[in-house]
């Protein structure tokens, strides 16, 4: 078949079945060639007669290759975002913190060659699911500022349980069965745990960082100093919370 024909073919298979549930069947056949024979496997060719497509139905859905790992990817952190559980009121946000170090790290385990795929590239962090499940991490740690629990600033709090999260799967991957222990896991997380959190809630302490750090976080909730009033005493805080 010539390649006007078999770009006509491809035109209305997508026609056909729709494009949205042709873009699912080619992520879907992309994720079960990646899972079976890693990154190498993707191919437009192979993922193409996977999905019961011509190959040019790729570039018409997805741009090109890049475009469909890129989809992929993003179907990843829409799943990945699905297990996560959000407890606005947690009874103990330090348990809170490692069940959701746990879920994170599960789901590597689970998912190994997508998860690798989705971390392989840093710009793969504009992704909207991406940015909703790092909203529910910020919103974990902002509960635990708020109550003084908090040890570092917020952006770092955040980058050390990503980078632990994420170092501990691929870790993990790296390493053959029979050297995989546990024990490292459980380990990476009470190091996270350690490096991010107080054993006690700061904000009982008459020192003035661990209760700056508190009523920084708290500050946004706030209705009763104007925008400008927020802006200094946030600038004040910012300096009493960084001489911790």
């Amino acid at each position: 078949m010539s390649t006007r024909a078999q770009s006509g073919s491809s035109a209305s298979e997508v026609a056909t079945i729709g494009r949205a549930q042709a873009r699912q069947l080619v992520i879907e056949a992309a994720i079960g060639l990646l899972t079976r024979g890693g990154r190498e496997a993707v191919t437009t060719r192979a993922v193409a007669e996977a999905a019961g497509l011509q190959p040019p139905a790729i570039y018409r859905l997805f741009g090109d290759k890049d475009g469909l790992l890129d989809a992929v990817a993003e179907h990843g952190f829409a799943a990945f975002l699905a297990t996560k559980h959000v407890d606005p009121d947690p009874l103990d946000p330090i348990e809170d913190l490692r069940a959701g170090w746990d879920v994170a790290v599960e789901f590597g385990l689970a998912n190994p060659a997508l998860y690798t795929l989705m971390y392989s590239e840093p710009t793969r962090s504009a992704s909207a699911s991406f940015k909703a499940g790092m909203e529910i991490l910020m919103g974990r740690i902002r509960r635990l500022a708020v109550g003084g629990w908090l040890r570092v600033d917020e952006e770092l709090a955040a980058q050390v349980i990503h980078a632990t999260a994420r170092g501990a799967v691929l870790t993990w991957l790296s390493l053959p069965e029979h050297g995989r222990d546990p024990a490292l896991l459980t380990t990476l997380r009470e190091t996270m745990v350690t490096a991010v959190t107080n054993r006690q809630p700061v904000v009982q302490d008459p020192g003035p960082v661990g209760a700056a750090r508190a009523l920084r976080a708290a500050l946004p909730e706030q209705t009763t100093l104007s925008r400008a009033e927020q802006h200094l005493l946030r600038e004040w805080l910012e300096r009493l919370a960084a001489d911790g």
